[in-house]
């Protein structure tokens, strides 16, 4: 297949374009700086393969949940692309690009992926991988890192333990893990063969909170919270 594949919802930017077996990937800075980097990173990888954007199958990209800026980005670059070439797109939950990546890298098949929220909380959901396919033990969700459950012998796999360390499922292995393009890919078939791929209007982010940042009241709170 002839893939193009982005995440831009972490602090870290990954893309990946899939020509056959071919792969090229890029790896950067995310954050505010995916707005001006992501679009003119995607060009030079495509140009790499040789592809046109008309000749993908699919544009895949990570629809959250994540950093509000990077999800709005990932979506308006994935429909505006898609819309040009007439082509389709893949959303992929990110918590399931951060179990995906887990598999690969740490051989885990029970896992709750977990991202940082910032505020205090963390996005989670739980993952079991039976058969070649990752299955959801559970729906999308946020919460205070020490209200986080943890199945007894499961993995805990993201970004979140540096924010909040002992805070976080004390008890649970921790293991690090991003949403990245690679993973994408790797999940790319069995979702498409699941669901299809989606005209360039389903192209969405997937928010789990409406709240985009802390008041100025809160985030003092927070600093005076966190004081020995």
């Amino acid at each position: 297949m002839n893939l193009l594949a982005f995440d831009t919802s972490t602090d870290t930017l990954c893309i990946a374009v899939q020509r056959a077996d071919a792969l090229w990937q890029h790896r950067g800075p995310g954050g505010a700086q995916s707005s001006a980097q992501l679009l003119p990173a995607i060009r030079r990888l495509m140009d790499q393969a040789g592809l046109e954007f008309k000749a993908l199958d699919a544009i895949v990209f990570g629809r959250g949940p994540g950093s509000f800026t990077g999800l709005r980005t990932a979506c308006a670059i994935a429909q505006g692309l898609a819309f040009g070439a007439g082509v389709p797109v893949l959303p992929v939950d990110t918590l399931l690009a951060v179990a995906e990546t887990a598999r690969a890298e740490h051989g885990c098949t029970d896992v709750v992926a977990v991202l940082d929220a910032r505020m205090n909380e963390v996005y989670h959901a739980p993952y079991s991988y039976r058969d070649g396919v990752w299955l959801a033990a559970g729906d999308v969700g946020v919460c205070a890192p020490e209200a986080l459950q943890v199945p007894a012998g499961w993995s805990v796999v993201g970004n979140a333990q540096a924010a909040y360390g002992e805070r976080l499922a004390p008890e649970a292995l921790h293991l690090a893990a991003l949403p990245t393009s690679a993973a994408l890919l790797r999940l790319a078939p069995a979702l498409l063969a699941a669901q299809g791929s989606q005209p360039a209007a389903a192209a969405l982010p997937l928010y789990i909170r409406d709240k985009v940042a802390q008041t100025t009241a809160e985030r003092a709170a927070a600093r005076l919270a966190a004081t020995p």
